[in-house]
């Protein structure tokens, strides 16, 4: 049986020989999980929020921001012998998990900018970050308003998605 290690709320962590990457428990987080299959190399990041607007951070907080989080996931598995190239992406969770009043009409969207509430934000800037270095989203799971637990297979990369009210899924 393989190890399991947990990726909690803004980390990120780096498996090897068929190590199972899991974050519990996701709300507006967003997990995303990259992989070369040729070399079984696979990372999770626990992504709680959408930009870091600059702040420097050093590496031990680089998986809170999705725009720090996506490029410093691909430089440590680079690192790990990964091929750049190569890599492959499943992103899971930004659900709406509470009703904020106002957010889902049109006007008051806009004056926002970007979709109103985190999980969707979290989203796009995942989706952004993974546009600009070239990595390719080839699953997710994404939205919605429930919560989820996803269980990374970094060898193989699939990713098990379990919900109390949706059941069990692979991407």
């Amino acid at each position: 049986m393989s190890e399991v290690v947990n990726v909690g709320v803004a980390e990120l962590k780096i498996a090897e020989n068929s190590s199972i990457l899991a974050s519990f428990g996701l709300g507006s987080c967003v997990a995303v999980a990259m992989f070369d299959p040729l070399k079984k190399i696979g990372g999770l990041a626990h992504v709680m929020l959408p930009e870091s607007r600059g702040k420097d951070l050093g590496a031990e907080a680089a998986g809170k921001f999705a725009d720090t989080a996506v490029p410093h996931l691909v430089d440590e598995l680079v690192k790990k012998g990964a091929r750049k190239n190569a890599l492959k992406c499943k992103i899971v969770g930004g659900a709406q998990m509470f009703e904020i009043p106002g957010a889902q009409r049109k006007e008051s969207a806009l004056a926002c900018g970007p979709p109103a509430h985190i999980g969707a934000r979290n989203i796009e800037a995942v989706k952004r970050q993974l546009e600009e270095l070239r990595v390719p989203l080839i699953g997710e799971d994404t939205g919605g308003n429930y919560g989820r637990t996803v269980k990374f297979n970094s060898s193989n990369g699939e990713v098990e998605v379990s919900s109390i009210y949706h059941g069990r899924t692979l991407i």
